[in-house]
């Protein structure tokens, strides 16, 4: 639903010098249709449209939910390298882009959250850094480090899901990225080290759902105040 906000304070006539009867009623006329109006604001109409009528629960804000059903490895050793985001679980005003960044329909301070899975399959401890990018360009004070343990033997990783957040500013069409690198980097052809890993769903010996390598959501935290 869309509210028209488009009216204005009316001008008041200018009173007479001397009581005039239709200056009254053209006082009376002009006021009682601005109150109109706004009465008709903040009917109960209007305001479901921002709250649902149960506590703000209709208001929706730009937001974006995504995670990735594959395992995904470094370019190299202490290689910058974007985490890839396959399946887009919703969205509102935000634009996913294969394989791995979002773009931003509207401009405001957003927080991002994500998890990512690491996994260690080297018999040392290996460290992974991991850090937003908006339009290519590093985000200050977005890097967070993490130290995953050695494995727990050949052919069984060690696994460890990191958590982070951070609250950085978008503006209409940027892109935003997240990225990692890690001191000794895994590879699909055998090279132990660190990656992050995904699992199916799991029917046996119990049931669960599927482990992504990476998921995470954008949600918008305000207008982006003035300078």
């Amino acid at each position: 639903m869309t509210i028209s906000k488009n009216f204005i304070a009316p001008a008041i006539p200018v009173p007479p010098v001397e009581y005039d009867q239709k200056y009254g009623t053209d006082l009376i006329r002009v006021l009682r249709l601005y109150f109109n109006l706004l009465d008709n604001y903040f009917s109960s109409t209007v305001l479901d449209a921002f709250n649902g009528g149960v506590g703000g629960n209709g208001i929706t804000f730009p937001h974006i939910a995504a995670s990735d059903t594959t395992d995904q490895f470094a370019t190299a050793d202490n290689t910058p390298t974007p985490v890839n985001w396959n399946t887009l679980t919703g969205g509102y005003l935000w634009t996913l882009n294969a394989p791995g960044s979002a773009t931003a329909d509207v401009a405001g301070v957003y927080k991002i959250s994500y998890s990512l899975q690491f996994a260690n399959s080297d018999n040392v401890i290996n460290d992974a850094a991991v850090w937003i990018r908006v339009n290519g360009a590093n985000v200050a004070n977005t890097t967070t480090i993490f130290s995953i343990n050695a494995r727990k033997s050949i052919g069984n990783p060690a696994y460890l899901a990191i958590y982070a957040e951070a609250t950085f500013d978008m503006q209409v069409g940027d892109d935003v990225e997240l990225y990692w690198a890690t001191n000794k980097a895994a590879s699909s052809g055998g090279t132990t080290g660190i990656y992050l890993h995904h699992e199916p769903i799991q029917t046996s010996p119990y049931s669960r759902p599927a482990i992504p390598s990476a998921r995470g959501s954008i949600t918008y935290v305000s207008a982006i105040p003035p300078a």
